[in-house]
């Protein structure tokens, strides 16, 4: 078997997804997500300019040495480009392996480790009623797992929570959260959670996101005022380039952390992981190289008493969840999957046979990844640029989210 053709198809059913098209000379095809939200264009000319023409005459059974050829072959390795691209190609292999070999891909990356993969959803409200009203909504759905944010007194909008007035913002520009404070943020957090344990008591696992906005002993000092609430991790509490910072987060709080939806390789996390300073690494399918690369990050985490928590934003498509499960099903340290929900838009343009219950995600037994692209419906839904947001501080500086 040869790979014949590939191409890139940009879709936006709600939102923009680019999606990989593998096609054989023996009828069999594979798809691959290769979203970077914000820079989408970014990686489709990455692949179809640079990745795609080197496909051609490849047999697609070779995935590791394909991996290998298009990170190191590059020279200039790493990167959400680059690795968003490498991502789309691995998926759309092992799609087209498990096809071929008539199994779903995770009898091919060891069977299951569990019958299901725990999932959360997010409750955000403006304000905590409204949040806590939320969880319970969620709750009713089955969920077991639940991250909750909500509007900081003062700070009108915030990233992860519904929006109040946008007036005066194009919709063409980045959503700007303006006047964050993290004076308030720091009251009004442990204030959160007490009000959300107390109507719900501790049978549900609750998370919550900083988003980078603290400081190491900021992030100490939240951590260790949260410890009662039991969460499952507090996530992002700090931006992670500098891996070490983690130290003096860990030196005052035994709050779980979790970090790294931004990271795309092993080496932005090594010493996080090396030095046991975080618990949970939430590097994604997409961004971090595909199943191949997520893989060997786990492999090295184990040892060291680390999880997997995969980033799952329904800014990454239904494909990257689909590859997601196979991993999360299969890998005996995966702890739990983000669910984010994508529209009944999406739902049709990648019908899939991954499926929601009782608190958990199944990857399905279809042949392959179990997901799929209706071409001829993905091209009536036209790209739209779009950006992540920016915060402002009080003083109108840009800050990290």
């Amino acid at each position: 078997m040869k790979i014949s053709r590939a191409s890139v198809i940009v879709t936006s059913p709600g939102r923009n997804f680019v999606t990989l098209k593998i096609e054989t000379d023996e009828g069999i095809h594979g798809i691959g997500d290769a979203t970077l939200n914000g820079r989408e264009l970014a990686v489709a000319a990455y692949l179809a300019e640079h990745v795609v023409p080197m496909l051609e005459g490849r047999d697609p059974a070779d995935i590791e040495d394909t991996w290998q050829l298009l990170y190191k072959g590059a020279y200039w390795r790493r990167g959400p480009v680059t690795m968003a691209a490498i991502a789309a190609v691995d998926m759309a292999l092992w799609d087209i392996k498990g096809k071929a070999l008539d199994t779903p891909v995770y009898n091919l990356l060891g069977g299951r480790s569990r019958t299901g993969v725990l999932c959360y959803g997010h409750a955000s409200g403006r304000t905590i009623p409204d949040a806590i009203e939320k969880v319970q909504s969620l709750q009713e759905k089955g969920y077991r797992a639940i991250r909750v944010q909500c509007v900081v007194p003062g700070i009108d909008n915030m990233y992860g929570t519904p929006r109040g007035e946008t007036a005066g913002q194009r919709p063409d520009l980045p959503f700007v959260e303006d006047g964050w404070a993290t004076e308030k943020y720091l009251r009004f957090a442990p204030q959160l959670f007490a009000e959300v344990r107390d109507a719900i008591g501790y049978d549900v696992h609750l998370l919550h996101d900083a988003h980078h906005r603290l400081t190491p002993i900021e992030a100490g000092w939240l951590g260790k005022r949260l410890e009662d609430f039991q969460l499952f991790w507090l996530e992002d509490a700090v931006p992670a380039e500098l891996q070490e910072s983690f130290r003096l987060i860990r030196q005052h709080t035994t709050t779980p952390l979790a970090v790294g939806e931004v990271f795309n390789s092993l080496m932005d996390c090594h010493q996080l992981i090396r030095e046991q300073l975080i618990d949970y690494v939430r590097a994604t399918v997409v961004h971090a190289g595909g199943i191949t690369h997520l893989r060997k990050l786990a492999n090295f985490a184990e040892p060291y008493h680390v999880r997997t928590g995969c980033h799952g934003a329904g800014d990454l498509s239904p494909v990257s969840m689909a590859a997601a499960l196979h991993f999360g099903i299969s890998t005996h340290n995966a702890a739990i999957q983000e669910y984010g929900h994508h529209s009944e838009e999406t739902h049709a343009v990648f019908p899939h046979a991954w499926s929601f219950s009782d608190g958990y995600l199944h990857p399905g037994e279809a042949p392959g990844l179990g997901v799929d692209i209706d071409e001829e419906l993905a091209s009536r839904y036209e790209y739209s640029r779009s950006y992540l947001p920016v915060s402002r501080k009080v003083d109108g500086t840009v800050g990290s989210w």
